[in-house]
């Protein structure tokens, strides 16, 4: 109870309806994933009877390993770690120092081109597949994989995010004494922005390394099936007139714990991110 202007405020007790909700919302979030394992370990006819199993059992290593003799997921989910794993730390290392360069530094034409920036969020990459195909076919660059790398090293949604978080956790006072100590630009950057803009760098790290692991429309053009990353080496497991739901369960499993663990590691810094950013507001 709370006593406030002399008067007894009443002990309202909501903790298990906060639990329920959040046991609840629990289920429905992870309800997909589990049934995805379920899916994997039995056959066709067994998720088309009647009463479809809802429980898992050994045969999903039996699935898998059909699944891994249809498609080149080893190959692929090499090839998706060196993607998703270069195109992040491109991503957070320019993104990084051009948000510097648009929040601290003054320099002539700075919010036209930040503007220019914000702009390119605008255009559908549709709209620039053929030339920039037309540039990695010119490059000889299509099939391998740094067709998929270049491209993305940078985004504008990056430098934005940075841009702003800088700009609210990097006090000028904290830049002018460095400064005033006789360091220069970049060592100002390595030594005063980047401890500051940590869970900002991690979040934006693990978004691009699922956007990126994610990606297919753009990699299922620029590489081949001889080496392809992981999903579009998925869509060799939905090949015949019946597809084996099962299989394909099985191997988007295989395809997905990469992801897994990169959330594990990285997820708490978003909640550090955000309450950061909640209490600066």
């Amino acid at each position: 109870m709370s006593i406030r202007s002399g008067r007894v405020a009443p002990r309202t007790d909501t903790s298990w309806r906060v639990y329920l909700v959040v046991i609840v919302l629990t289920i429905v979030s992870a309800f997909p994933l589990y049934y995805t394992i379920v899916m994997a370990s039995h056959t066709n006819a067994e998720m088309a009877a009647e009463n479809p199993p809802l429980l898992p059992n050994a045969s999903f290593f039996d699935n898998l390993k059909l699944a891994l003799d249809l498609a080149p997921l080893n190959l692929g989910l090499i090839n998706s770690l060196i993607v998703a794993g270069a195109v992040s730390l491109g991503t957070v290392a320019f993104c990084t120092l051009a948000g510097f360069a648009f929040a601290k530094l003054h320099f002539r034409g700075r919010n036209l081109l930040l503007g220019l920036c914000i702009g390119t969020m605008m255009v559908p990459m549709q709209m620039g597949v053929i030339p920039l195909y037309m540039m990695m076919s010119r490059f000889g660059l299509t099939g391998h994989l740094t067709s998929v790398i270049f491209p993305t090293l940078v985004t504008a949604f990056g430098v934005f995010f940075m841009r702003q978080y800088v700009v609210s956790a990097v006090p000028d006072e904290l830049l002018d004494a460095g400064y005033v100590d006789g360091a220069n630009t970049f060592q100002v950057f390595w030594s005063v922005v980047v401890p500051a803009v940590r869970p900002a760098m991690a979040v934006l790290a693990m978004l691009t390394f699922l956007t990126t692991w994610n990606d297919f429309f753009w990699p299922i053009l620029a590489l081949n099936s001889q080496n392809p990353t992981v999903q579009v080496a998925f869509q060799n497991l939905a090949t015949g007139y019946a597809p084996q739901q099962s299989i394909i369960m099985a191997g988007t499993l295989y395809g997905t714990v990469p992801v897994l663990i990169v959330f594990g590691l990285l997820g708490k810094h978003i909640v550090g991110g955000i309450m950061q950013g909640a209490v600066k507001g």
